[in-house]
């Protein structure tokens, strides 16, 4: 069991039962899954940038992503409906706590001039959004591998009914929210 899991089990479930005064366990908010979205706006030009970005995303989450394709076409872009624009993939279970544990715990603290992540960033029903501007902040990424740098977005998709639960849950499990200020 990921260590994560375990925190949750052990230390979230109770703080949170006794903070928001949840009478039944199920009550708790909790994360239901992390997706991982990247968009490759290169592939039009590069069709190898595909397969690049699709062996950073399996090296980083352990799971193989799904490519995603344009719905319409814009002219001005050059992009025509059907074509490949970028990848994502959704992770739940073990999976999803072990990549929740790397990204907590070795990938945010080793962005450059880290405060902390924005605590701003809720979409008012509990759920998290961030990006990253690099894939080498994550420690399995090989820095010889890469054929350019590239950033991507990272989901946390919660049962919380609010921002304010959804905060809690994810400063419980040590998500490293920075300071805000005037609050």
């Amino acid at each position: 069991m990921p260590r994560l899991m375990e925190r949750y089990r052990e230390e979230v479930l109770p703080a949170m039962m006794k903070e928001f005064s949840f009478s039944n366990v199920m009550q708790v908010p909790q994360v239901s899954k992390v997706a991982v979205n990247v968009g490759v706006g290169e592939a039009l030009d590069n069709a190898k940038a595909l397969d690049f970005v699709v062996q950073d995303i399996v090296t980083i989450t352990g799971q193989k992503p799904v490519i995603t394709r344009a719905k319409t076409s814009i002219a001005s872009f050059k992009l025509r409906e059907g074509r490949s624009i970028g990848v994502k993939v959704t992770l739940r279970g073990e999976r999803m706590w072990s990549f929740l544990d790397r990204m907590v715990n070795l990938a945010l603290p080793r962005r450059r001039d880290f405060r902390g992540v924005s605590p701003d960033s809720f979409d008012g029903r509990g759920n998290y959004s961030l990006g990253f501007q690099e894939q080498l902040v994550f420690p399995e990424v090989d820095y010889d591998k890469i054929d350019k740098i590239r950033g991507f977005e990272v989901t946390i998709v919660t049962t919380a009914k609010t921002d304010e639960e959804g905060y809690r849950l994810l400063a419980l499990l040590g998500m490293p929210f920075a300071a805000t200020s005037g609050n």
